[in-house]
């Protein structure tokens, strides 16, 4: 290997330098304070575990995005995880077993097979909250809410949410009694908006089942959508007009709690269509062609780890948060330059202004106080009246 490309990253890996870095984790700690005064606790699971693990009940998307590693002491398949929701849904239901609502977030890195577009990274900083043991709305409302404040905090501008509800497009697929298969190629027609394609995949239904599935395609727009969706699903069986139900309960709050936010409805939006069971969502910001943070309604993924629960929540990557949000983190960084000394009064009072709070930069040896700005010092430890004292930097 030449000695240049010892240095080279793969394609979507990347370093995160300072400052950069330091704004990130700062992000990162007022976000986590953030969830935590929601009631939110704080979780750390693993980067590396078993397959079966890993992928239980997350569908087959998170299995093509995930690096696949042989454990040498065992011989088994592992994963690195590409996504922590199942995790820590595996925590709440294996490993907690609480009985009433449990609040949870996380924050750690992630690995992509494949990025979600080109322009991202395949090794994002997840960042996320979920809410177990509760199925109303209300929970629903709450984890919307709580990622609303977290992009109004981080000064997201111009945010717009899309809501739909899989449960809509699950329940008419159901009454209609498609295949597999049939289900499948409708599925990537509605996704497409391909309009002409889904009439000729439900041309052979009943007249009323066929008008219904084809209406999702055209189902899109602001709150006159639910409106018009009540009126061409009136003949749809009773969990479609429940799943719709709950998404006008779910609008019709947000719209009380932020009557400034765009919203908009597309009931053909299937994403997460394997995973999730209920109500998507999703936040963009013009000139973004893809979410800057997402989630939905994905009830009974605890079954293979022996307890189904009701669970919501959403994730965001925090390094595509910070750079597209304005938040106030760039405070300047300030110091304090001690110099090369082995004087133990000097070490004596470095420690006193480090347990202060205070940040202190030791200069080694051969480094001139001139090198004091560039650690980003402002002042400097002199020897005055028999003591070491903090005086501002001479320039």
């Amino acid at each position: 290997m030449a000695t240049v490309d010892r240095w080279l990253l793969p394609d979507g890996i990347e370093e995160v330098l300072p400052p950069e870095a330091a704004r990130i984790e700062a992000a990162r700690r007022q976000v986590l304070d953030l969830f935590q005064r929601w009631g939110y606790e704080f979780v750390v699971t693993p980067h590396l575990e078993y397959l079966e693990s890993l992928l239980t009940g997350a569908g087959q998307d998170l299995d093509l995005r995930t690096f696949k590693v042989i454990d040498p002491q065992s011989g088994r398949l592992m994963g690195f995880r590409a996504d922590i929701t199942p995790q820590v849904a595996r925590l709440d239901a294996h490993t907690l077993r609480r009985e009433g609502p449990s609040r949870l977030c996380y924050a750690g890195s992630v690995l992509h097979v494949q990025p979600r577009a080109l322009s991202t990274s395949r090794s994002p900083i997840q960042l996320g909250a979920e809410l177990y043991g509760d199925a109303s709305p209300a929970s629903d409302v709450e984890v919307i809410s709580l990622m609303l404040d977290m992009l109004d905090m981080a000064r997201v501008p111009d945010v717009h949410m899309d809501l739909g509800h899989v449960g809509i497009y699950r329940g008419l697929a159901r009454a209609a009694d498609l295949s597999g298969q049939a289900e499948q190629e409708l599925f990537d027609a509605l996704q497409r908006k391909a309009v002409d394609e889904v009439a000729a995949l439900t041309d052979h239904l009943q007249p009323g089942m066929a008008s219904m599935l084809r209406a999702l395609a055209e189902l899109s727009g602001g709150r006159e959508v639910l409106e018009l969706a009540q009126a061409c699903l009136v003949e749809a069986p009773g969990d479609v007009h429940r799943a719709l139900d709950d998404l006008i309960a779910i609008a019709d709050e947000l719209e009380v709690r932020y009557p400034e936010l765009p919203l908009y409805f597309d009931l053909g939006e299937l994403r997460g269509y394997h995973y999730h069971s209920g109500v998507v969502f999703a936040a963009f910001v013009p000139g973004v062609g893809q979410s800057i943070a997402q989630g939905g309604r994905y009830d009974g993924i605890g079954a293979d780890f022996g307890r189904a629960r009701p669970a919501t929540g959403f994730s965001t990557d925090l390094k595509s948060l910070v750079s597209l949000g304005r938040m106030q983190l760039d405070e300047p960084l300030t110091g304090i330059w001690a110099p090369d000394s082995r004087d133990v009064y000097l070490w004596q009072a470095v420690r006193r202004l480090r347990r202060e709070g205070q940040r202190v930069v030791q200069a080694l040896p051969g480094q001139a106080s001139g090198a004091a700005g560039e650690a980003g010092c402002d002042s400097q430890l002199v020897w005055r009246d028999g003591q070491w004292a903090v005086a501002p930097l001479a320039l």
